[in-house]
């Protein structure tokens, strides 16, 4: 069977809840779309403000804070939202990337081994029972391993252990000075060891949140070796079918799943920073126009806050005092501005709430743009 590149698009917009607000939780709505990109602490409240209906940040604010969804280096070795009952699982999978990125040349270049790691890192945890400052582990590392060695100790163990990002307050629940907690589902895997049960459960929560997709996609988004991918695939056959995508790449989806037609109406969303949509592919066309990818994707990975119009980026948006401006990178329709001036409005009400000015630490980047209309879309 063959899929079009619109129909995978349509497919990723469904999974995303992104074709229409659910009436989810918070908590049940970051399971449903497996994993949101978290660097930025608004980003994960827009997520969820573009995906559920009646959605109230202050649910949010409570499943962080009540650890039912955590905050925590996983998936591209990048801060993820993500439900606790995942983040187990997800770490195993993540083992070898984490060991290689964590604990190889910059941890070696301080005069550390990953045996120091293995060492350390139980002692570590204990010590982080309860949420710890920066200051504290940089303290705590200082004591044990020295002075010279505790900068590249701390860059390294931050993100090798299986330590959460603790809720410090603020308007999105973690701010700029970070504390960690243990996890309190320590995953069972060590080193550099291979979990293959951990990576078909990434695989297969990947494809229901993100598919059709292929093994090229799968390992994008995760950033994990392709081959345990294919293992993982062969593994789950039966519960995964074939497709032929548009290009004849074979892409992979879940048996039985639903697909919408490629006619289905998308409407226009205000997408969060690093939303995970546009960074959950090899392939971003899926979701990004090509001509569009470097002015969304700055050269320094920060991918900024865009416009989908019809299911596809079509500009950028950023808060301003007075409203949303709106940047496009081609003419819109009097009806897609009148839509986006509508989801303007409601995301005015969320930011005005918390942040008015999010993302404002970026607006250097708004300097380099080539966009073909700017608007201020005020509430009214």
């Amino acid at each position: 069977m063959k899929i079009t590149a619109r129909e995978l698009n349509r497919a990723t917009l469904d999974r995303q809840l992104l074709l229409r607000r659910e009436p989810l939780d918070a908590a049940e709505g970051v399971r449903r779309v497996l994993a949101l990109q978290a660097q930025q602490p608004a980003s994960p409240y827009v997520a969820l403000w573009n995906r559920l209906a009646g959605f109230d940040p202050a649910e949010l604010d409570a499943a962080f804070t009540e650890g039912v969804v955590v905050k925590a280096t996983l998936m591209r070795i990048t801060l993820h939202a993500v439900h606790a009952e995942d983040y187990r699982v997800l770490r195993e999978a993540m083992q070898q990337t984490l060991h290689a990125s964590r604990l190889g040349f910059r941890f070696a270049a301080a005069g550390l081994t990953p045996n120091d790691a293995f060492r350390l890192v139980p002692e570590l945890l204990e010590f982080a029972e309860r949420a710890r400052t920066v200051k504290e582990l940089d303290a705590w590392l200082e004591a044990r391993v020295g002075a010279g060695k505790k900068a590249g100790a701390l860059w390294g163990l931050r993100g090798y252990a299986p330590l959460l990002h603790a809720p410090a307050g603020g308007p999105w629940s973690f701010g700029a000075r970070t504390s960690y907690v243990a996890a309190a589902s320590l995953p069972a895997a060590t080193g550099r060891e291979h979990v293959p049960e951990a990576m078909r459960h990434l695989v297969l929560r990947y494809l229901k949140a993100f598919g059709p997709a292929s093994v090229a996609d799968v390992a994008q988004f995760a950033m994990v070796r392709r081959g345990p991918v294919r293992e993982a695939l062969r593994a789950l056959d039966g519960v995964v079918e074939q497709l032929e995508g548009p290009d004849g790449t074979v892409v992979f989806d879940t048996v039985g799943a639903g697909r919408p037609a490629a006619e289905v109406p998308s409407p226009p969303r205000l997408m969060a920073m690093w939303d995970s949509v546009l960074l959950a592919y090899a392939d971003r066309s899926r979701v990004i126009p090509e001509e569009y990818r470097r002015e969304v994707i700055r050269i320094n990975g920060d991918v900024l806050p865009t416009v989908l119009v019809d299911g596809y980026v079509a500009g950028v948006w950023r808060p301003v005092d007075g409203g949303v401006e709106v940047t496009a990178f081609r003419d819109l329709s009097p009806a897609a501005w009148e839509g986006l001036a509508e989801e303007a409005r409601s995301l005015s009400i969320l930011l005005t709430d918390r942040d008015p000015l999010a993302y404002s630490r970026y607006r250097h980047w708004w300097t380099k743009l080539s966009g073909s209309q700017v608007r201020v879309l005020a509430p009214r």
